[in-house]
């Protein structure tokens, strides 16, 4: 009955009780074909491999969310392990794609200046293109990768997670000795504390239980491994750039300057940290990356003076001005948090006639305007100016006095005036001539 209902537990019960007239828990029955040994496919071990120096490397990732600075974000962890001599290179990402993990391989192996011939990853690997085990495909575009640093990409077998043990237990290492007690100011920070933490403390530090020492093993396992060319290209990807009537080029939410009078299209080459500008496969200028969560800012090559012009499509935050705005009294934020949640789009041109407002008006007329636009839920801004004139109107604000200088004569730079022509007023006078007329 189990072979005729193709393993379905649920169809057998039904089958038991309506034609055959057997009434029997559902449970009772799952559990007496797992007795059997009918409902369970048997696991197989995972075959054992031993460590033999410059066999394999492993790789995987990881997600961790945790504090960066004030905020607490989701970053990805990518680790390499050589499974011989134990040594690892750690690296955290905000995201993660095969172009990050070509810069990570990159990075790590250039680092070891060694690889080893096989790699042995997941069946949700990035480099893995469909398939499981050893009848997974790798994605092509990995494969030749690879093959630039002398090795390959190999699945292990489904369920047999254990394969990649060292990397796992890498993790756990991670976990509980690379994150307690510290604390990480940026993504810049915590990826400089993982560089000492696995090549200076972790790759001297003896392994518990045979006190073996990675450093040491490495330099051991050398000779079994694949020495890297002298040199390999660093991965990029390539971008198309229109340069604005200002010289500027828009590359991830910040603008660069193109030196040079000529608005040709150009071409972006984004490497792991920097960027290349080319044009007619001329280099015209590199810039380093800012740091993560800098955005709409410009930059220029160094050792120049900065262009006078700012970019086409730069936009003009209010943060800083509704913090300011915020600041001042109670009554101000609560009005903002009335009128911002109304303005949609509109919200920063508001946001900076408030501002203008603010620097024409003493702080006690303005938080007195505001107050009373708050009461009767004033938005419109020509409004908001009426009740300020209002206020001046009635007496209840003095306007403070312009302080002069009655020693403004003995000044400097009205000494050194004193001596300059005079002003030619003629042409109003001519235009004061014509209205009379």
């Amino acid at each position: 009955l189990y072979g005729e209902c193709t393993g379905r537990i649920q169809r057998v019960h039904e089958k038991l009780t309506e034609e055959e007239g057997i009434h029997i828990g559902y449970s009772t029955l799952s559990r007496i074909m797992r007795e059997l040994g009918l409902s369970e496919s048997k696991k197989e071990r995972c075959c054992h491999v031993p460590d033999e120096p410059g066999a394999e490397m492993q790789h995987d990732t990881t997600v961790y969310t945790i504090r960066l600075g004030t905020k607490r974000l989701r970053v990805v962890a990518s680790l390499l392990y050589f499974r011989y001599s134990k040594m690892r290179y750690l690296k955290f990402y905000r995201s993660f794609n095969r172009f990050k993990m070509k810069c990570f391989f990159h990075e790590a192996l250039s680092y070891f200046g060694y690889s080893a011939p096989v790699c042995v990853i997941d069946n949700t690997n990035l480099a893995r293109l469909r398939g499981t085990g050893k009848n997974a495909i790798i994605v092509p575009e990995m494969e030749e990768f690879a093959r630039q640093y002398g090795f390959e990409f190999v699945c292990h077998e489904k369920g047999h997670a254990n394969r990649k043990a060292g990397n796992e237990r890498s993790f756990y290492t991670v976990e509980t000795n690379f994150f307690p007690g510290r604390s990480f100011e940026s993504l810049e920070d915590l990826n400089t504390q993982a560089y000492k933490w696995t090549t200076l403390r972790m790759a001297n530090r003896p392994v518990s239980k045979t006190k073996l020492i990675p450093a040491s093993a490495f330099e051991h396992e050398k000779f079994y491994l694949v020495k890297l060319p002298p040199y390999v290209s660093p991965p990029y990807l390539v971008f198309d750039r229109d340069v604005d009537q200002y010289g500027y080029i828009s590359f991830d939410g910040n603008f660069y300057w193109v030196p040079g009078t000529s608005r040709a299209e150009v071409l972006v080459l984004r490497y792991s940290s920097y960027i290349r500008i080319y044009r007619s496969r001329k280099k015209l200028v590199e810039y380093p990356l800012p740091a993560y969560g800098v955005k709409n800012q410009i930059f220029s090559p160094p050792g120049m003076l900065k262009p006078r012009c700012k970019p086409n499509n730069r936009k003009y935050p209010t943060a800083q001005e509704e913090k300011r705005l915020r600041s001042l009294d109670g009554e101000v934020d609560a009005y903002l948090d009335f009128a911002l949640t109304h303005k949609g789009k509109e919200k920063h041109r508001f946001i900076r006639q408030m501002f203008g407002l603010y620097q024409k008006l003493t702080p006690d007329l303005f938080i007195k305007t505001i107050k009373r636009a708050l009461k009767y839920r004033v938005m419109d801004m020509k409004t908001i100016e009426r009740v300020a004139i209002l206020q001046i109107t009635d007496g209840d604000i003095e306007i403070p006095q312009v302080e002069i200088d009655e020693q403004f004569c003995k000044r400097q730079a009205y000494l050194e005036g004193r001596l300059s022509d005079d002003v030619d007023l003629s042409i109003y006078e001519k235009m004061l001539e014509d209205t009379d007329e």
